[in-house]
This record gives structure tokens, C-alpha cells and sequence, in this order.
């Protein structure tokens, strides 16, 4: 068996990869920027799993973590990543990569890149996916080059868009793109194809097109979906003057799909993909999935709340620096905080299930119109707002996306820490601890629940958003927290009152 470095081990393929080459016997080198995201999955303590920090812009971590590897799977694309040209930034991955990989002598890499055909019309995103499999092909590894259409899964952005646009919108009115031939697969036959290569040495050094059986126009996976979810046949108007960047809005506001990705998905959906090299049937022989089926079971999958990975894993689980930095000046300015807290007659572990349920589809214990109407305007300025949800209603690990919140900390039963990922002048945390307090008489110890919201401004701007939304400070999270109490079924003893460091 081999020793395979799995890179994006936390991201949507990464994440589902990892486990499947475990069960087949190899030993797996799970890759991210991330440690806390890698230790919060199930494989981590796998006997045969070590999870490494790796970051392609590191080129340090990426010799230790390539080091002895018999093969490498190249899973990290920079679409979500914020600001910048993210072609420049996957060239440069790229680069570096393929640099790390010749001096540790790693002779084969995996790469899973994007199906199209290279003409100019081609478009920025497909591009830029082909530009890197090209890289990588430049140097010494054998690298085998997997070129995929849509992928359909729980979880996938291509699902997740089909989703929402046809759970939400009986009536579509939709760009030209609709009635563009494609040949989605699912995310099962991606897995498949991706292990079948390691096993295959015929594969080395190969670019190979992979999709499923089907080949259909948009349209008909919307109405497949339909059909497979209980709805009524959707009414389609396909109209000539919806622009990528009007079509970007359009689906910006009524998926959860972030901005960052899906304007170069929208606009590479002018391109008809379709495998026009079938080599990979003889090389990794498989039964392929059907479009039908693979909606099919994306959608038990969300039913049963037993998604694996999804779209949104993709982001940092990093606090910012100024969070570990108690000196204004050196936080690169003042940090503002509004704290509150309660003190209530229980333990910890009888608060703590109440905390790890917070947003999605159990909502914030107050306020729900409040916190809809904030991620409606967070949709309308290009932000996740709060369609997002969460992954799975009770469970909650470091990475996942919580509505417009990131978890970057969950130390059960003593504290969640989330990111806000809203538009805003400035960042800011939401801190949730749990504090036993200690009976002088040996009784069973009180809880302090206590509630911190930090912002660093950027600005007059932040300065003056800070202030203006101040005042529902204390509405809001006195309210939580009283409520979070009714729902953990413990007695309030104080409060909730504001804790001494409020600024």
C-alpha cells in the first residue's frame, strides 16, 4: 500500500478522499492550512492517518509534509479565497507545488482540474484549471490530469445552486446558459476515478476527461431535480440579456453559494463540457452513476442530515492576529467589545447542547426576524448571509460555516468562537464561554454564561457601524442568553448583566 499525501484534506473531495483511501489500506498524509479543521473530522485518529499543516504559499510545510510520499493528490483551488486574481494565485500553488514535490522526489501527483475545450472562448476559471494541470505536467512527477464537469453531491456547489434556484423559484428566468449541453458526474465516481488512478500505473502522466453516463442541458437537471424532490415541473425563460454579473446576483441571492464562487462557475457555464476523450472507461473501469441517481441520493443525504462535507468547508479557521494581541497598538487599532452574562443554577454539560445548536434551522433563541433581515441585506451587498445553516442541526466542528459565521473554536463544554464572514468595516468575533463557578458549601458548582462580541474597526466606517448597532447590543443578547437558559432547562440565579469589560 501506499503513502499518499491528500491535499484540501478539510474541502469538499479532499474531505471525502481521505476516508476511502483509508479504508482501502494506504496510508494518508491529510493536508491543510488548518490543524484544528484536520482534528475535527472523524479519520483524524485513523492509525493510519497523519494530519499535516500544509500550505501551498509555505513552501517550508510543503517539504516536510511531501517527504516520502509515494503519490500526491492535488485537491486546492483559490476561487474562494479573498481579494487578488485567483488564476495568479493558482499559478504561483502551482508553481510551488510541483517545486516541493521534485526535491522530495514524489514520482506521481493527482490532480482533479476542470472539463473544457481550450479556445478563447474559454472561460477564466476553466482556464485557469487547465493552466495548472499543464504546470504540474511540466516537471519531473508523472502527473495524471482528471478533467471534470459538474459534480453532483450533498454538499457540492453544483448541487447546492440546482437546489436552492428549484426548491425556491417556481417560475425561472434564467440566462442562455440553461440549454448548454453538459456531462455532470457524481461525487461518488470523482472518488472513484481519483483512487482508481493511484492504482492504476497506466494512468501516469495521462489528462483524462471523467463524467457520468448522461449527457443534458441545465434545464433538464433542474426539472430531473424537481421530479426526484416532490415539486411541480418548473417553468423555465431562458432570455438573452441576463450578463454573467447580473446572473451572479441573481443566484448570489437565492443560494448560499458565496459570491467568490460562483460568478467564474457562472460564467464558465457558457462553455459546453463534454468528455470528448473516453480512455479513463478502459483505464478505471466502473458503473457509472446516473444523474438521477446522484440527485437522488444527495438529497437522502440532506434528508437524513448525513452530509460528509460541503462547499462551504472551504475557508480559514484562523482567528485573526489582533484576537491574541491584548495591546491596541500593536491590534493595528481599537478593538470594541459588548459583553454580557448570565449566571444559572446547572453545569456546564446541561448548557453546553444549547450552544453547540445555535443558527441554521434552530435560529439564535431571539431575534430570528432581527438576524434574517441582517443576513437579507449582508445577500444584497454580495455576502454568504444566513442561507448558509449549518452543517448538521446538533453536531459542530472547527470550519463549518454557521449562517454568516465561521467556527474557528469548539472546546466542548466550555466555549464556541465564531468569525463573522458578513460584509462589514471592520471583523468581529462572537465569543460563547461557560464558566463553572465553585459553591463555598461543596454543592454542585453554578455556570457563568458569558457572551463576548469583538470588532476591530476599519475606519470612520466601522467606527460609526460599531456605535450605530451598540445600542441592540443589550436587546439582543441579554435576550439570547435568557433564552438559552429557558432552553437548557436551568434556573437563572443574576442576570443577564453586562460584564465589566464592555467598551
Amino acid at each position: 500500500m501506499a503513502t499518499v499525501l491528500v491535499t484540501g484534506a478539510t474541502g469538499y473531495v479532499g474531505g471525502r478522499l481521505v476516508p476511502r483511501l483509508l479504508e482501502s489500506g494506504h496510508t494518508v498524509r491529510a493536508a491543510a492550512r488548518s490543524l484544528d479543521k484536520l482534528y475535527a473530522r472523524s479519520w483524524s485518529s485513523h492509525e493510519r492517518c497523519v494530519p499535516v499543516r500544509a500550505d501551498v504559499f509555505d513552501p517550508e510545510s510543503l517539504d516536510a509534509a511531501l517527504q516520502g510520499c509515494d503519490a500526491a493528490y492535488y485537491l486546492i483551488h483559490s476561487m474562494s479565497s479573498a481579494g487578488g486574481d485567483f488564476a495568479e494565485r493558482d499559478r504561483a500553488a502551482a508553481n510551488n507545488f510541483l517545486a516541493a514535490a521534485t526535491d522530495a522526489d514524489v514520482p506521481r501527483i493527482i490532480y482533479l482540474g476542470g472539463l473544457g475545450d481550450d479556445s478563447p472562448d474559454l472561460s477564466h476559471h476553466l482556464r485557469s484549471r487547465a493552466e495548472v494541470g499543464r504546470i504540474l505536467q511540466s516537471g519531473a512527477p508523472q502527473t495524471t490530469c482528471l478533467r471534470a464537469a459538474v459534480i453532483l453531491g450533498s454538499g457540492s456547489i453544483s448541487f447546492e445552486i440546482i437546489r436552492y434556484l428549484v426548491d425556491r423559484l417556481p417560475i425561472m428566468i434564467t440566462p442562455r446558459w440553461v440549454d448548454t449541453p453538459c456531462q455532470p458526474i457524481a461525487i461518488s465516481d470523482v472518488l472513484g476515478y481519483l483512487e482508481g488512478c493511484l492504482d492504476q500505473p497506466e494512468t501516469a502522466g495521462l489528462t483524462l476527461d471523467i463524467g457520468g453516463p448522461d449527457q443534458l442541458t441545465y434545464r433538464e437537471l433542474f426539472h430531473i431535480y424537481a421530479e426526484e424532490a416532490g415539486l411541480r415541473r418548473r417553468i423555465i425563460l431562458p432570455v438573452p440579456v441576463l450578463t454573467p454579473r447580473l446572473s451572479t446576483h441573481w443566484v448570489n441571492l437565492v443560494t448560499p453559494v458565496p459570491r467568490a464562487l460562483v460568478r467564474p462557475l457562472i460564467e464558465g457555464l457558457r462553455n459546453e463540457v463534454i468528455c470528448k476523450d473516453e480512455r479513463i472507461l478502459q483505464l478505471v473501469p466502473m458503473a457509472r452513476t446516473t444523474c438521477r441517481q446522484a440527485l437522488r441520493s444527495a438529497l437522502n443525504k440532506v434528508a437524513m442530515h448525513a452530509v460528509e462535507t460541503c462547499c462551504h468547508d472551504a475557508g480559514e479557521a484562523c482567528a485573526p492576529e489582533w484576537t491574541a494581541c491584548h495591546d491596541a497598538e500593536f491590534a493595528g487599532g481599537t478593538v470594541l467589545s459588548s459583553n454580557y452574562t448570565v449566571r444559572l443554577d446547572g453545569s456546564p454539560e446541561q448548557v453546553w447542547p444549547v450552544v453547540a445548536r445555535l443558527g441554521g434551522e434552530n435560529g439564535w433563541y431571539f431575534g430570528n426576524r432581527l438576524w434574517a433581515l441582517r443576513g437579507f441585506a449582508d445577500k444584497l451587498i454580495g455576502g454568504p448571509g444566513l442561507r448558509r445553516g449549518r452543517r448538521h442541526p446538533v453536531k459542530i466542528r472547527p470550519g463549518d460555516a454557521l449562517d454568516f459565521w465561521r467556527v474557528l473554536q469548539v472546546h466542548a463544554p466550555e466555549r464556541l468562537l465564531l468569525l463573522a464572514e458578513m460584509k462589514l468595516p471592520g471583523e468581529a468575533l462572537l465569543d460563547i464561554q461557560l464558566r463553572p463557578i465553585p459553591r463555598g458549601n461543596g454543592d454542585q458548582a453554578v455556570t457563568d454564561l458569558e457572551m463576548r462580541a469583538r470588532f476591530l474597526p476599519r475606519g470612520l466606517a466601522g467606527q460609526a457601524y460599531w456605535w450605530a448597532m451598540y445600542p441592540f447590543h443589550a436587546l439582543i443578547f441579554k435576550n439570547m442568553l435568557r433564552n438559552m437558559a429557558l432552553a437548557a432547562d436551568v434556573p437563572v440565579l443574576s442576570g443577564p448583566d453586562p460584564l465589566r469589560d464592555s467598551a
